[in-house]
């Protein structure tokens, strides 16, 4: 009987021990080989995350890249990217005034920052990174980031929303987006978005 309780023991103590064990590794993150423990688990109502809804947001994107005070400018290029049709290679910064009507002259309520890049050697297609950082009302200083494959001449292209910041605060989606006017002379393009999003 002494030794079965030994034995019981034995057992009862291992199996703590590796319980424990595992419980420590499953909390611990290693980073560069080193133990950390920066990480753990949040009740997202601590952070004032209440419901999560979806918002619609309509804006109109204006890409001016001729003129005196050009939002869009190329800052790269390929060695073949003059000789190429679709300009593949080509980088754009733009810091684009978002308005709510069609006209540039309509109420501005955000920009357009960040980058596209011609990312298509048969097709106009750009790569499109940017945030909308809003400027008006409770959206002030809140931003919806975007990055996503635009086939430039289909009627409708969509495009994902990867986060955001502010009210937008892990927000997802997606935005349709819709070239309303194209300007031959200048390049010059107006082009209507779409924004449905998800965030709290």
């Amino acid at each position: 009987m002494a030794g079965m309780t030994s034995r019981n023991s034995f057992s009862l103590s291992t199996l703590c021990s590796i319980f424990a064990i595992l419980y420590m590794n499953s909390v611990i993150l290693a980073v560069d080989g080193k133990s950390q423990t920066f990480g753990r688990v949040l009740n997202p109502t601590k952070l004032g995350l209440k419901k999560e809804k979806l918002s619609h947001f309509r804006v109109h994107w204006h890409d001016i890249v001729g003129g005196r005070n050009p939002t869009s400018i190329q800052v790269a290029k390929a060695a073949s990217t003059d000789k190429s049709a679709t300009g593949f290679g080509a980088v754009s910064m733009i810091d684009d005034p978002l308005t709510e009507g069609l006209e540039l002259s309509s109420k501005l309520v955000g920009r357009a920052q960040g980058f596209y890049a011609s990312a298509g050697i048969n097709e106009l297609v750009a790569l499109i990174n940017m945030n909308f950082a809003f400027l008006v009302g409770k959206y002030n200083g809140s931003t919806i980031s975007i990055m996503g494959r635009d086939k430039v001449l289909s009627e409708v292209r969509e495009m994902p929303i990867v986060g955001g910041s502010g009210l937008f605060r892990f927000a997802r989606g997606y935005v349709e987006a819709r070239s309303k006017k194209l300007d031959s002379k200048t390049g010059d393009s107006t082009v209507e978005y779409n924004i449905y999003v998800f965030h709290y």
